[in-house]
C-alpha cells in the first residue's frame, strides 16, 4: 500500500508517522517552509488526545511537553474575579508543546523508518505528473494553497474575523506555572500558555498585542521572543475529497485559535481516518475511495458542528464587549459553579463531539 502525503507541517507528519506504524510506504513531497517559522507558535493538545497520540503515533519526550491543570478566564471589566475556572482534581486538562519540537520528533524519527521517504517539490509541474501517473492508492494533501487545493478544493464555508493572530513565548521570573489564563479584553481575547515554570506562550489579535504587558497576570517578565501573526479566518471544506485525493488538516477546516482546539480536531481526524484504513487491512482490502467516503460521512457534520460551537464562543465575549457585560459576567460566574456545567465544558474541549 503507497499513500502519498503533500506537505510537511505537523498535520502531514503526525499523520505519516500514524501510517507507516502500520508499515504502509508513506511518500511527503513538500515545498520549503520560511525558516523559523515555528519557533514561537505552539500548540494545546487535551489529554485524551495525547492518550491517542502517544500509543498511535510517537510517544513524546517528557521534555517537550507541558501540564496544565487548570484554566482561569477573565474579562477586561472584571479584572480581579474569575468568571470562569476549570479544573479536574489537579489533573492534567491539556499539554503545551512547541511546534518546532514536535515538528522535529516527528521528523527525525521518521527519516530513520524504511516505510518513509520524503522529497522537496521543486516546480508545480510536478503535481500534474503526480496524477497522471497515479502510484499511489491514496493522496493525501495538507497544503491548503498548492494548486490541487485551488483546483479540486474551493468550496468552503469561510468566516474572516479581519484581524491577525500574534504569537510570542515570554521569558520570565521562575514559578509555578500551571495556569493557562484566558482575558477577553474590549479589542479581543488574550491568552497566557505556560510551557515551562520559565516560559509562557501568548496567543492574541494583532489588535490586543500591545495589552499583553497591561494584562500580564503575574510574571516578571525578561524577554519575548521574535513574534509571528497569521490571518484569523474559519472554514470547512464542503466537500472532502476527489477521486483518490483527500484533503486533509487545514485544508478540511480552520478555527479561531482562541480555545486551542485546532490541533486537537486534526488528531480527532487522524484517530478517524486511522481507525477506517485499520478496519480495512484488518480484511484484507485495498485502500481505495471508499475509504475517503466513510472518513467524510463520518466527520463532516461533527467537524462543521464543533468548528460551529468555537465560533459560538468567539461571538459571546464578541457581543459581551460591545454591552454592558457585568450581567453576562455574572451569568458566566453562576454557571462556573455548576459542577455538571465544567465537567461538560471539559469533556467537550477534552473529546470533542462523537467519542
Amino acid at each position: 500500500m503507497n499513500v502519498c502525503i503533500i506537505g510537511d507541517g505537523l498535520t502531514s507528519l503526525s499523520l505519516a508517522k500514524n501510517l507507516v506504524n502500520k508499515k504502509i510506504n508513506v511518500h511527503i513531497y513538500y515545498k520549503k517552509m520560511p525558516k523559523n517559522f515555528l519557533s514561537s507558535r505552539t500548540i494545546g493538545i487535551s489529554k485524551n488526545n495525547l492518550e491517542f497520540f502517544e500509543k498511535n503515533i510517537i510517544k513524546l519526550p517528557k521534555k517537550i511537553k507541558w501540564g496544565i491543570k487548570r484554566i482561569e478566564i477573565y474579562s477586561e471589566k472584571s479584572k480581579t474575579n474569575k468568571i470562569l475556572n476549570f479544573e479536574n482534581n489537579n489533573k492534567n486538562l491539556f499539554y503545551m508543546v512547541k511546534n518546532e519540537e514536535l515538528y522535529n520528533s516527528l521528523n527525525d524519527n521518521l527519516l530513520k523508518n524504511k516505510f518513509f521517504k520524503k522529497k522537496i517539490i521543486k516546480k508545480d509541474l510536478f503535481y500534474n505528473k503526480l496524477l497522471k501517473k497515479n502510484n499511489y492508492d491514496l493522496i493525501i494533501n495538507c497544503d491548503q494553497n498548492n494548486i490541487i487545493s485551488k483546483k479540486y478544493f474551493i468550496k468552503k464555508i469561510i468566516k474572516d474575523y479581519k484581524n491577525f493572530a500574534y504569537t510570542t513565548i515570554l521569558e520570565h521570573q521562575k514559578l509555578k506555572n500551571n495556569s493557562a489564563i484566558q482575558i477577553f479584553t474590549n479589542l479581543g481575547p488574550v491568552a497566557f500558555l505556560p510551557i515551562s515554570n520559565t516560559k509562557t506562550s501568548v496567543v492574541c489579535s494583532l489588535d490586543t498585542r500591545n495589552k499583553i504587558y497591561k494584562h500580564n497576570p503575574k510574571f516578571k517578565i525578561k524577554k519575548n521572543s521574535k513574534p509571528s501573526s497569521f490571518s484569523l479566518k474559519s472554514s470547512n471544506l464542503r466537500k472532502y475529497y476527489h477521486i483518490n485525493i483527500l484533503a486533509f488538516g487545514e485544508s478540511l477546516h480552520k478555527i479561531h485559535p482562541l480555545a486551542g482546539q485546532g490541533f486537537n480536531m486534526i488528531i480527532r481526524d487522524i484517530r478517524d481516518l486511522s481507525e477506517i484504513i485499520q478496519n480495512k487491512i484488518n480484511l484484507g482490502l485495498q485502500l481505495n475511495t471508499f475509504i475517503l467516503e466513510e472518513f467524510q460521512n463520518k466527520t463532516k457534520h461533527r467537524n462543521l458542528i464543533f468548528s460551529s460551537g468555537i465560533d459560538f464562543i468567539y461571538e459571546f465575549f464578541n457581543f459581551d464587549k460591545k454591552t454592558i457585560g457585568k450581567n453576562l459576567n455574572k451569568l458566566l460566574q453562576y454557571f462556573g459553579t455548576k459542577k455538571n456545567f465544567i465537567t461538560s465544558f471539559i469533556k467537550f474541549a477534552d473529546k470533542g463531539l462523537g467519542i
